[in-house]
């Protein structure tokens, strides 16, 4: 990123000259070209043919009037601007041939009745807590906007000591526990950044904390980094992230109806009851008014990386400084209307091809979320349109605008619950967008669709270069030395965590799901506030929405892709790659935990902890740690092992039906190679075709399990989750991962031999699909 924006030209004259040279080279090839992945030769022929066809289709000037009038005012839940948004939106869908329902939850979304925080010592000051209108920003004084504030923190009256713990998660409280500080009985204060939001409170009532204060520092999203708004896109000095708080790792979605869809019979539980409502009294600032606070604390000067780009030194404190936090809310249901937009498949009705994007926002929300929900608008448009040409997809295409994603996932978490029975047998994929901007692709999601949307990536050219917007990708990250996929063709998509719709379909019914979005040139600090409105995004997100177009290409052909495959285009052998990469991290965190309890307990032994605030006294842990005792690998060990032929033999008959495919087109016969499984696309063969769909389909459930992970058996998936501690950082192997981060070795040791059968079983499933693609 730092690269392109500060010498744009060389980078771009090399990308070009690469992309010549491609085109030379490959330009001889071409007429011989395999069949696209999951495709036989004349459905890959037809298939490129729309995509063709949907390039020439998408206007960029579509998504810049469709944000334009959607963010003209503020569209939380259950502002009224929200409602007619989704209106809006599904007008578009039934104009563009959609069926489309108003799927509604009654969900909890509090919103505050006071907010208060004082100082009382050693001076006295009163925080703002508002972004005041900015002349240059047409909407930053519209009526109707939400006060800054995080939803589903506690109600609260407190005074106490104020005291700064840094970013707020766990190795920080380890480093005030050396200093000899603790907050029990104190509010802290703690910088965004480092985890996500709602990890910081949680940390911090565990560890008796009475309140916490958030706030942005200009060193992460302010004027250390550039300009600030209105000159530059940089968070400006008053401007504030709002976000919810509750306790996602637990379980996203309605607090009071975990489990199952909040329609308005549902069971709830009452606030006191739900485990995901915060227990502390939690707000957000800006930075100039947590300037006051900061400034009055004293103590030991903060560790180095602690320090911020405020024109002060960083003290820890506890104090003098001294703090009231008063917040009370009302905690009313709210309706979430989510937009369900279908376009019936023409062959397979009941395989469902699922693409989302999220429509609410917490103040303007041009970059998060209307950025991505006009580009998919788009991308349903041109869709709707090929198929009244009679391009109408095999598969169905289902559409969700979903409503309270930025309260906690709630309208697509809600759905899915509702949903979960029908959607188990039916769902093929799910493709995710949420805010995006300029830049480079972002992939993350299911490695076993590594290798199909580095394929789609292959073919979108990149709006600033000419070349793919894989090549720019590639070339970014190779300068970077990031790692490869072991095939050495693929780049690695990400694994994913949370933090977007993607979280019910993926973590918990195992469905194969793809979250995709151009960033990288977009910097900015409009996140969540009152300035992230059509005027910041128009200057400094995406200007001229050319990265909103091509990100509706990209999105188009992988969903189209996905709708007309004959057979879907899952790949294992990356599958197996990351996995191994991922079974050599928690081997190796595993020794690195055993190594530093040695050095910690020889440290406890000698007496030796120092108080880095003052070097004369000792500080002494309570007890040493256990030692950390052998752990079997040998289970999953084999499993991947087994796992791996299983994926070598599917992609290597699937990569010999695909040669056959080639060679058949290139010899001018488009049925297949003499008949077989090829045969006109595999139209004599429906059956196999049906059963081996519904095979790989089963791949991904076979990765979670019914009861979940320990402690938060919302979340199923065995490969993937979001972190105990990281909110939206992603932990891979989790069950294993965390066992070892908790130093719970039996429960180490019990999900090892539950991971090594997940992978036994999703081996079985391989396998079977093998044998159908040779029938």
């Amino acid at each position: 990123m730092a690269t392109t924006l500060r010498n744009p030209v060389p980078v771009r004259a090399a990308l070009l000259a690469l992309a010549s040279l491609t085109v030379l080279i490959a330009a001889p090839a071409r007429a011989q070209q395999r069949p696209l992945l999951g495709f036989g030769a004349e459905s890959s022929a037809a298939q490129l043919a729309a995509e063709a066809r949907l390039d020439e289709s998408v206007r960029s000037e579509n998504l810049e009037r469709w944000m334009e009038r959607m963010t003209r005012e503020p569209f939380y839940v259950g502002a009224p601007y929200n409602y007619e948004n989704a209106m809006f939106v599904a007008e578009q869908f039934r104009s563009w041939g959609y069926e489309v329902e108003i799927a509604e939850y009654e969900i909890l979304f509090p919103t505050p009745l006071t907010r208060h925080v004082e100082m009382l010592e050693p001076e006295s000051f009163v925080a703002s807590l508002e972004e005041p209108e900015i002349p240059e920003d047409g909407t930053s004084g519209v009526a109707g906007r939400l006060p800054t504030y995080n939803a589903y923190s506690a109600d609260g009256d407190v005074t106490a000591e104020l005291v700064y713990v840094n970013q707020g998660i766990p190795r920080d409280y380890e480093e005030l526990e050396r200093m000899g500080i603790d907050v029990a009985g104190k509010i802290v204060i703690a910088r965004y950044g480092g985890s996500w939001r709602g990890i910081k409170p949680k940390v911090a009532h565990e560890h008796g904390a009475l309140a916490t204060i958030l706030y942005s520092d200009p060193r992460d999203d302010g004027f250390f980094q550039g300009d600030a708004y209105p000159k530059g896109p940089y968070r400006a000095e008053f401007g504030v992230q709002r976000g919810a708080v509750q306790d996602m790792p637990l379980h996203p979605g309605d607090p009071l109806t975990p489990g199952v869809g909040a329609t308005v019979d549902a069971e709830r539980l009452t606030v006191e009851e739900s485990p995901t409502v915060m227990k502390i009294p939690v707000l957000p600032m800006s930075w100039g008014d947590a300037l006051p606070l900061l400034r009055a604390l004293e103590g030991p000067v903060a560790p180095a990386s602690w320090r911020g780009a405020l024109p002060i030194t960083y003290h820890v404190g506890p104090g003098p400084a001294k703090v009231r936090v008063h917040l009370e809310f009302n905690w009313g249901l709210e309706t979430a209307y989510n937009v369900i937009a279908t376009l019936p498949g023409s062959e397979f009705p009941d395989e469902w091809v699922i693409r989302g994007n999220h429509r609410d926002g917490w103040a303007m929300g041009a970059a998060d979320p209307i950025s991505g929900t006009v580009s998919m608008m788009e991308e349903a448009r041109v869709i709707g349109e090929l198929a009244q040409a009679g391009m109408r997809p095999r598969r169905t295409i289902v559409y969700g605008s979903w409503d309270a994603e930025e309260p906690g996932l709630l309208g697509s978490t809600e759905w899915v619950e509702h949903h979960a029975d029908e959607l188990r047998p039916k769902a093929v994929a799910y493709i995710n967008t949420d805010g995006t901007g300029r830049g480079f692709l972002s992939m993350g999601g299911s490695h076993t669709l590594q290798s199909f949307i580095n394929d789609v990536a292959r073919s979108v050219d990149d709006p600033q270069t000419g070349v793919s917007v894989w090549e720019r990708l590639h070339a970014a990250r190779s300068v970077g030395g990031a790692r490869r996929a072991d095939d050495g063709s693929d780049i690695t998509i990400s694994p994913l965590g949370s933090g977007s719709d993607y979280t019910p379909f993926l973590q918990h019914l195992g469905i194969a799901s793809l979250n995709l979005s151009f960033s990288g040139e977009s910097g900015g600090g409009s996140y969540h506030s009152q300035y992230d409105s059509f005027d910041h995004y128009s200057r400094f997100g995406d200007p001229g929405f050319q990265y909103g177009a091509a990100l509706a290409k990209t999105t188009a052909r992988a969903t189209l892709r996905l709708a007309n495959a004959d057979v879907l285009p899952l790949r294992f052998s990356p599958f197996v790659a990351n996995v191994k990469t991922y079974r050599d991290e928690v081997m190796a965190l595993l020794d690195q935990t055993r190594e530093q309890t040695g050095r910690r307990n020889a440290l406890v032994a000698s007496n030796a902890y120092t108080l880095a605030a003052d070097p004369t006294k000792t500080y002494v842990p309570p007890e040493a740690q256990d030692e950390v005792p052998f752990l079997n690998f040998a289970p999953v060990q084999n499993a991947i092992t087994r796992l791996e032929a299983s994926a070598v033999a599917y992609d290597a008959a699937y990569d010999a039906m695909r040669e056959s495919h080639a060679a058949a087109a290139a010899g001018g016969d488009p049925a297949g190679a003499g008949g077989g499984a090829g045969n006109a696309d595999m139209g004599e063969h429906a059956d196999v075709q049906r059963r081996l769909n519904a095979a790989l389909i089963r791949t991904e459930r076979l990765m979670t399990r019914e009861d979940g992970l320990p402690r938060r058996s919302w979340f199923r998936h065995q490969i993937y989750a979001p972190g105990f501690y990281t909110g939206y950082g992603v932990k891979t192997l989790p069950g294993i991962r965390e066992a070892i981060e908790e130093r719970a070795w039996d429960e180490a040791s019990a999900q090892v031999e539950r991971l090594a059968g997940t992978l036994n079983g999703l081996a079985d499933k391989i396998d079977e699909a093998t044998a159908l693609l040779g029938g």
